[in-house]
């Protein structure tokens, strides 16, 4: 076929192809080609630029920073939500609520085990907006921190793990005990019942984990649950380095864990145990949780960002 011959064919089977919206097979049929054929003109019509692809990013999509956040980190994926500013909590919140409902309805998989935080008010945010899945897909949820707290905290989350067990038709399992108790003498009691052993080992089993990236400080929805350390211990974590916690379990800046006796008073899924599941989604932005996620992503806790475009760009920054 000589040189200009075969250009004009490309440019046909271009035209065809993306102005017509023809399908290849229809394509094919047309000119009397074979598929195949149609495939590779179309790939070298690419290489002769008479096909140019380009991608026009929408106002408020944020591929560019998602990418950057993906190999900075080495994460399985990244979503940048679209925030006005991020100094206000709640706001945060609820855009970062959006960006996770949609996360979650479209990447759910067959007989898919999601582990759930019970204190995160971000993943409150969550439930609030997302839609419920067209049909059963063996799905079940299960509490990976301790549920019981004070009453009025007690209802919320009970509903955040009951809601998400509605919206992806699966059944809920609750850990109902306190996420933090009093002593790690108290909590090795509470370990040998066999209905919270239970579901301590079904753990295990969890493909998909839901957690919030907390400060030292707590949340205005972890302090109403009673689950909360005192300030002398804070500040001891505090001057040990701690910038955050996942699951009540504290960390430093490099995402190494702050080791106090602390911790043996919290009921739930520890990091070792986070780390072995396929997907951990950790969701939270705003400025005073930057330090935090910062230190989860140093520390390789979770491996799916959801956050705002601000708290992104800084941490693209390195």
């Amino acid at each position: 076929m000589a040189r200009l011959d075969e250009l004009r064919l490309m440019t046909k089977v271009a035209r065809l192809y993306y102005e017509q919206g023809l399908h290849q097979s229809k394509i094919a049929e047309n000119l009397q080609l074979s598929q195949s054929t149609v495939s590779r003109l179309l790939k070298r019509a690419e290489q002769e630029q008479i096909v140019r692809v380009t991608v026009s990013v929408p106002y408020g999509v944020y591929t560019d920073l998602e990418e950057a956040l993906i190999a900075t980190f080495g994460l399985r994926d990244a979503i940048v939500a679209d925030c006005v500013r991020d100094d206000d909590d709640e706001s945060v919140s609820r855009d970062l609520g959006r960006a996770a409902a949609y996360y979650l309805e479209t990447t759910l998989n067959e007989g898919e085990c999601i582990g759930v935080s019970s204190w995160s008010g971000t993943i409150l945010a969550m439930v609030d907006v997302m839609r419920q899945i067209p049909r059963p897909i063996g799905a079940r949820v299960i509490q990976i921190l301790g549920g019981a707290g004070e009453p009025q905290a007690k209802v919320h989350a009970a509903f955040l793990a009951s809601r998400l067990g509605e919206l992806v038709r699966g059944k809920v399992t609750f850990l109902p005990v306190p996420g933090l108790v009093d002593s790690a003498d108290v909590r090795q009691v509470l370990l040998k019942e066999t209905s919270i052993s239970e579901v301590i080992k079904s753990f295990d089993e969890i493909t998909l984990a839901l957690v919030g990236i907390g400060t030292v400080e707590p949340s205005p929805l972890l302090a109403s649950s009673g689950n909360i350390f005192p300030d002398e211990e804070l500040d001891m974590l505090r001057k040990k380095g701690a910038v955050g916690d996942i699951l009540y379990r504290f960390f430093d800046i490099e995402g190494k864990p702050v080791q106090t006796p602390l911790a043996e008073r919290v009921t739930g899924m520890d990091h070792g145990q986070l780390r072995r599941v396929k997907r951990v989604v950790g969701i939270a932005g705003g400025v005073r949780k930057f330090a935090a996620i910062r230190g989860a992503l140093n520390g390789k806790l979770i491996n799916v960002l959801i956050t705002d475009r601000f708290t992104a760009e800084r941490l693209a920054k390195g």
